[in-house]
């Protein structure tokens, strides 16, 4: 029982660790923030990390994680399409009228985002992951099309 209660003051005290990290500004990348916690003190495996940050409800923005509550509305601090196409896409492929957009990891949340907030015609909507999106477009045609405006813009 002792070894449970330990590893729970551990988890609280690593969760409050990287609160106080964001508190500083948002850090950019999982790994970054995993170099920041180990100078703390905290030996934390990348799976761990990845639950804390779920845990904590923490958003990746264009900047890197931060709390989820810290930004005045997605639409007036997101950046443009083509910024996040360009800094994150990797790959689109498509599939009748769907897209999968292939991202670096961490990307593919900002880039459906952004895409859902452009208010694209084309765009039903997105589903994202960690480094994918799945893009639904209104038919086949219109799925080409925006495929090939999201590569243009990359």
């Amino acid at each position: 029982m002792h070894s449970v209660a330990c590893l729970f003051m551990s988890k609280t005290a690593r969760h409050q660790a990287i609160l106080d990290l964001l508190d500083d500004g948002p850090v950019e990348s999982q790994d970054s923030l995993q170099h920041r916690l180990e100078r703390k003190g905290f030996d934390v495996g990348q799976a761990t990390l990845s639950r804390d940050i779920h845990e904590l409800k923490l958003v990746k923005g264009p900047d890197g994680y931060r709390r989820a509550g810290e930004s005045l509305g997605v639409e007036s601090v997101l950046p443009s399409v083509m910024h996040l196409a360009r800094q994150f896409v990797v790959e689109i492929r498509q599939a009748q009228n769907l897209l999968v957009v292939k991202t670096t990891v961490g990307g593919a949340q900002p880039v459906a985002a952004a895409l859902d907030a452009s208010h694209w015609p084309e765009v039903v909507g997105t589903l994202a992951g960690d480094d994918t999106v799945l893009v639904i477009a209104t038919d086949k045609k219109k799925a080409q099309a925006l495929a090939r405006r999201i590569r243009e813009l990359s």
